[in-house]
Formats: C-alpha cells, sequence, structure tokens
C-alpha cells in the first residue's frame, strides 16, 4: 500500500490534481454518455406505441422496469467492487465492464423487442464492475491527508455531466430524426471511445488499483468463477424462458419484492463489515457516520431519478415544448441537470475548500442532509406544475427546469460529498466493497423511484400533485432529522479521519 502514495501531493497535472484522475475523468465521461443517453429514452420507448416504435406497455409497467434495470445496474456494484478488491482488481474491472456495457448497447440497437431485454442485462452486468470501481480508483489517487479529496471528487462529477449532455443531446436528437434503435447505437458508439481512451492513458494510474487489494488464494479464485460461470448460466435460461412465454414475469410485484431484498441486503452486508470485519472503535464510528449518509442517499435517488420517468412523462405529455416552429426532444430536459452541474460544480469544488481554509468544515452528514432537502424542495415546484397539468394545461418548460435547478444544487451538496465521504471514512481494506454498498442505495432508491412513477396514472392526472407533494415533505422531513444526528456524526467522522491519517503515517 505504501507504493501507491508516493509523490501523490506532487502529482497537480490536472488541473492541480493527479494525471489519473484525467484517465478516470474521460473514461467516466463516456460511459456516462452512453448511460444517461440510453437512460433518458428507456420509459419513453417502453410506453410509445407500436406504431411509434415502442413497446406500448402501461405506464405502471414501465416504471417497474425502469426502476428494476436501474436498481440492478448499481445493485451489481456489490459483486463488482468484490471481485475487483478479491480477484481482478479495479484497473481490470473497469476495462471488462466497458466492453460489456458497449455489448449491451450494440444489442439494444437491434430493432428487434426480444433483444431489448438481452441488452439491458449486459448493461447492468457491465456497469456493475465498471461504476464502484471507477469512483473507488478516485479515491485512492489522494492519500489520506490530502484535503484535494472533495474537489477531486467534484471534478470527477462534471465529467459525468459532460458525457451525460452529450448522451441526451445526442440520443434524443437521434430518437427524434430516425428511431430509437438508432438512438441506442449511438450509446454504443460512446462507450467505445471511452475504452480506447482508457487504453490509451491506462499509465497514468499507475499501480493504483492494478491488482486486487485482498487476493484470493489458487482455489477460492477457481471456485469464484465457476460462481460466475454458473450465475451467467442461470441468468441465460431465466431470460430465454421469459422470452419464450414459458415464465411470465409481473414487473410490478417484482419491484416490490426486489427492494425488500435490497434493503436486507443492504443492511446485512453493511452489518457483516460493522460486526464482522475486526474494525477498531474508530472505524466503527466512522462506519456510523456512512450509516446516517446512506440513509440520506437511498432518499436522495428515490426522488432525483424521477427525473427518467415520472418527470420525463410529463415533459412528454404535459409540457410545451415548442420553441418557434421547434419542438424540443423530450430527452433533451433531462439535460438540464448537467447543464446546471457542468455550471456550478467549479464553484462547489472551490466552496469546500475555502470553506476548509475558514476552519469551517461542515460534517459529511450535514452536506448530505442539506442536498436531500433541496432535492425534495424541487417537487414542490412541480407540486404547482402538475395542478396545471391536472386542470388540462400544458405548462411552460420553465417549471421542469426549475425542477432540475434544485435537483442539481441538492446533487452537488450531496452525491459528490457522499462519494468522498465513502473513500475517506471506510476501513481502506473494505474500500472496494464499501463502494459496493453505498451504490446499493442507488438500487434501492432506483428501484422506488420506478415503483412512485408508476403511480402516475396518465388515466388519474388529478393525482398528480398530491404524489409530488408526498414526495417532497419525505425528503424535507428525513433531512432535517439528519441534520439533528449530524451534531453527534461529527464527532464519528472526526474520529474515524484521525485514525486513518494515523495509519497513512505509520505507512
Amino acid at each position: 500500500m505504501t507504493t501507491k502514495h508516493l509523490d501523490k501531493t506532487l502529482d497537480t497535472g490536472f488541473f492541480g490534481h493527479p494525471m489519473g484522475l484525467q484517465t478516470l475523468f474521460m473514461t467516466e465521461m463516456w460511459e456516462r454518455m452512453s448511460y444517461y443517453g440510453m437512460r433518458a429514452l428507456l420509459v419513453l420507448y417502453m410506453t410509445a406505441s407500436l406504431q411509434e416504435g415502442g413497446l406500448g406497455i402501461t405506464v405502471a409497467m414501465a416504471g417497474a422496469i425502469y426502476g428494476l434495470y436501474t436498481g440492478a445496474v448499481y445493485f451489481m456494484g456489490l459483486p463488482g467492487g468484490w471481485l475487483a478488491d478479491r480477484l481482478i482488481g479495479g484497473q481490470k474491472a473497469v476495462w471488462y465492464g466497458g466492453i460489456i456495457i458497449m455489448l449491451g448497447h450494440i444489442i439494444l440497437a437491434i430493432p428487434a423487442a426480444s433483444s431489448f431485454y438481452i441488452g439491458l442485462i449486459f448493461v447492468v452486468v457491465g456497469t456493475g464492475l465498471l461504476k464502484p470501481n471507477i469512483g473507488a480508483i478516485v479515491g485512492q489517487l489522494y492519500s489520506a491527508e490530502d484535503r484535494r479529496r472533495d474537489s477531486g471528487y467534484t471534478l470527477y462529477y462534471m465529467g459525468i455531466n459532460i458525457g451525460a449532455v452529450i448522451g441526451y443531446t445526442v440520443c434524443g436528437y437521434l430518437q427524434v430524426e430516425f428511431s430509437y434503435h438508432h438512438a441506442f447505437g449511438a450509446a454504443a458508439v460512446g462507450m467505445f471511445i471511452g475504452l480506447v481512451q482508457y487504453k490509451l492513458t491506462l499509465k497514468n494510474l499507475g499501480s493504483v488499483a492494478a491488482a486486487p487489494i485482498q487476493p484470493l488464494s489458487p482455489s477460492a479464485q477457481r471456485n469464484t468463477y465457476a460462481v460466475i460461470v454458473a450465475f451467467l448460466i442461470i441468468v441465460a435460461i431465466i431470460t430465454g424462458m421469459a422470452m419464450s412465454g414459458t415464465l411470465i414475469i409481473d414487473p410490478v410485484p417484482v419491484a416490490k419484492s426486489v427492494a425488500v431484498i435490497f434493503c436486507l441486503i443492504f443492511l446485512g452486508y453493511f452489518g457483516a463489515i460493522y460486526f464482522g470485519g475486526n474494525l477498531t472503535p474508530n472505524e466503527k464510528k466512522g462506519m456510523n457516520a456512512l450509516f446516517l449518509i446512506c440513509i440520506a442517499s437511498a432518499c436522495f435517488w428515490s426522488g432525483f431519478e424521477q427525473a427518467g420517468s415520472s418527470l420525463n412523462l410529463f415533459g412528454r405529455d404535459y409540457t410545451d415544448r415548442m420553441l418557434g416552429n421547434f419542438e424540443i426532444p423530450t430527452a433533451w430536459f433531462q439535460s438540464a441537470n448537467s447543464f446546471f452541474i457542468i455550471i456550478l460544480s467549479p464553484f462547489f469544488a472551490a466552496l469546500w475548500i475555502n470553506l476548509a481554509k475558514r476552519m469551517i468544515t461542515p460534517s459529511y452528514t450535514v452536506k448530505c442532509a442539506i442536498g436531500l432537502i433541496i432535492m425534495a424542495s424541487g417537487f414542490i415546484v412541480m407540486f404547482f406544475a402538475s395542478q396545471y397539468a391536472a386542470a388540462g394545461l400544458k405548462v411552460a418548460p420553465y417549471w421542469l427546469v426549475a425542477t432540475y435547478f434544485l435537483h442539481t444544487v441538492g446533487e452537488l451538496c450531496l452525491s459528490p460529498v457522499a462519494l468522498s465521504a465513502v473513500s475517506k471514512l471506510s476501513p481502506q481494506r473494505f474500500l472496494g466493497q464499501m463502494m459496493g454498498v453505498f451504490v446499493l442505495t442507488y438500487s434501492i432508491g432506483n428501484v422506488i423511484a420506478g415503483l412512485l412513477s408508476g403511480n402516475f396514472d396518465p388515466n388519474n392526472v388529478e393525482q398528480m400533485p398530491n404524489l409530488y407533494l408526498q414526495i417532497s415533505l419525505f425528503g424535507i422531513g428525513v433531512g432535517i432529522i439528519l441534520v439533528l444526528l449530524a451534531f453527534k456524526s461529527k464527532g464519528w467522522e472526526q474520529a474515524a479521519e484521525a485514525e486513518a491519517e494515523a495509519n497513512a503515517q505509520k505507512a
């Protein structure tokens, strides 16, 4: 571990940050281009009629499938982080994950209903390998005492959103001018560019995450590969049965069950590390603080991920999209979030550094709670907008834009800070697995988001205002509770950080 951190404080080649951040920044940018470009069209494609080139399924089913897909994308980060820690290392996990994602988008580009679900499975598996590990590697570029970590994650997050803007713009345009499958093909091209860039600049990472942190014994490696092969065979059999009609799957009850299962797995895995990981008292204090951050994250994403589902449909069905003679593609509205992040990210990166210089360091819990409250307030805007929609009117685009602005400010307060907290407060020997556990909160939030969006019945538009209001009040309430608990969690965080710095000095 000692060789990884040599001269890190002297590496300022990428806007004052290590050059390895450039490699990760660009790779994640193109991967997110492919992911968000496709995600923006997912619910639209499923709910569009067969004549419009879609699947023609109900909003409730589409919302459940959307939630299951996006939830599974992040759930696979749990085994993905474990495989990197114990079997192949983070660098290879990112590489193999990107290849599988690209293949998934190529399959989605095939104009056939049966291939659609197969393509989604590929994207799920590939993202599970890539997403948690690339985030963990960002943290490993910095030593424990390096105060550039938070701003580094914010810059990394800006790369994510540059990719999202490209994805929304390109895929949204291709869907309108050509077809959904042309847009899915463009996502495959984006991932290919990301892979080429990653391979060419891999030297920037040096030895960081090049090998597993806790490698398995040869016999355990063979057993792990056997389990992977068995898992893939089972998935192939279930998929084949579903495609042939032998197995009937109703996505709504499945999504409800999966939400419960994900919560139980999160609690079980977190508890296993907490109680069975031989943690020191200070490491346990860091885990206590991380638990609160995970609660904030799950609640945040259950509201934020309405962007790809209920807010997406609101943009299509209840928003006046005409700009002169030009009709704005529905997917373009989601790019508002990414544009705001690109504009605001440098300010937030500077904000935490300048506050630290003035000895003002809000706890990770406070930052995340504030982010949750701000995001939830965006649904108050939608409460008023949906009242106009319920009255039979099409609303101006600025209602959605204002909502996305508030969601963006909340996201910048919570998401990069939470990632940084996981990399800083987690016991380092469990870093990859803890990043996977944290990404599991995205899964919980996404599945719940899909179920919530399924409640937006197009035949009962009058219910929409109260549904948005309920989401808002719940998020604000949880945020207030977390702010009150932050008085205790501040001490937990300080104890965990002090131990991490002491261990780094010993090394």
